[in-house]
């Protein structure tokens, strides 16, 4: 790939680049990728849809990637099967990725004699890897990255700046842990001794399984007496709360702003939309869609997908938001009503006064 960014490419390059066709003239020159809103005269940018070509009319872009078999347009394109793979790697020709020089052990690091350490680890400046600690073969820990004693965390993983590991978390193969993120700290789990709050029982830890991504700012509490669980392949999005004891089934995708409450477990491939609140001791089945801003106070079985407070099934959610909307028209029509029946029950008086 060539490394030099913002240099000018032919369409007929970038189409090569990607094995796709250039439609119109393959000597257009384009110097950065751009989406709709923002491409310039000299960017190429992308429409994944034929129903979208449209919005191309208010983009100021010489070129765009589309499907293929869209045909001419106004502007040159790139035919392609998959867009977005290849706008992609359209996207990494103007704006290569920057590859971090390797670092090894920084000295500036502070490693933990009783740590064991895999081939190929980079332990960046001013990170702390405590006793007893092992790491897999090529794991990363970037700057301000903290692993506590006792932790396991296997091949492959990546530990981003500010992240703190508790002690005795484990993490699988593959895993890339965010900034800032936090994983173990104690639960919120309280007793009231002598007229006081007392902390409960804290002896946990936390295991996130092979291949999950946890977002930046996330926290994910250990376990009272045993491990809270990510599942193989779970993906959480930055600013996700999960509390201890709970039991995260395997590639569950939970979006921003999501907090599941202690001791709730869910199945396989759960999809929790963003704000959706959880409460403890509840059950999330495989496959189900909790929807934006649900709040789930009940079991969810399987390939259900809800909405709303309290969370619902969606066709009965969609009901009720049909019904509501027509509260304003329905008000007038009773106040008509009423009216109506006032005035009738005026003549009726009017008319046994009369007969009397």
């Amino acid at each position: 790939m060539d490394a030099q960014p913002h240099a000018t490419r032919s369409l007929a390059a970038l189409a090569a680049s990607v094995s796709g066709d250039a439609v119109g003239d393959a000597s257009l020159a384009c110097d950065s990728a751009a989406t709709l809103e923002t491409a310039g005269p000299a960017s190429i940018t992308l429409v994944d849809k034929a129903d979208r070509l449209h919005l191309l009319a208010k983009c100021a872009a010489a070129a765009a990637v589309v499907p293929r078999g869209t045909g001419p347009i106004d502007r040159p394109t790139i035919e392609v099967d998959d867009v977005h793979a290849a706008f992609a790697t359209i996207v990494e020709l103007f704006r290569p990725q920057r590859i971090a020089a390797k670092v090894g052990v920084s000295p500036q690091a502070s490693v933990d004699p009783t740590a064991v350490l895999g081939e190929g680890c980079e332990i960046h400046p001013c990170a702390v890897i405590g006793a007893d600690v092992v790491l897999g073969d090529y794991v990363t820990v970037h700057s301000g990255g903290r692993i506590a004693a006792g932790c396991r965390v296997g091949s492959g993983s990546v530990v981003h700046a500010g992240a703190a590991l508790y002690e005795n978390t484990i993490l699988g193969e593959r895993v890339i842990v965010h900034a800032n993120v936090v994983l173990g700290a104690h639960g919120f789990g309280y007793k009231v001794v002598a007229g006081r709050y007392e902390l409960s029982a804290q002896l946990g830890w936390v295991e996130i399984g092979d291949d999950c991504e946890i977002g930046a700012g996330t926290t994910i509490d250990r376990g009272t007496y045993g491990p809270t669980t990510i599942g193989e392949g779970t993906k959480i999005d930055n600013l996700v709360m999960i509390a201890h004891n709970c039991r995260i089934g395997r590639h569950n995708m939970i979006c921003s702003q999501v907090g599941v409450a202690g001791s709730t477990s869910t199945g396989d491939w759960v999809v929790m939309a963003g704000q959706v609140g959880v409460r403890d001791h509840v059950h999330i089945g495989d496959g189900a869609v909790l929807g934006a801003r649900s709040g789930v106070s009940n079991d969810i079985p399987a390939k259900t997908t809800v909405l709303g407070e309290p969370a619902i099934e969606l066709r009965e959610r969609k009901l009720q938001l049909a019904t509501m909307s027509k509260l304003p028209e329905m008000r007038k029509q009773l106040k008509a009503i009423l009216e109506r029946i006032a005035a009738l029950e005026t003549l009726s008086e009017c008319g046994r006064q009369e007969a009397a």
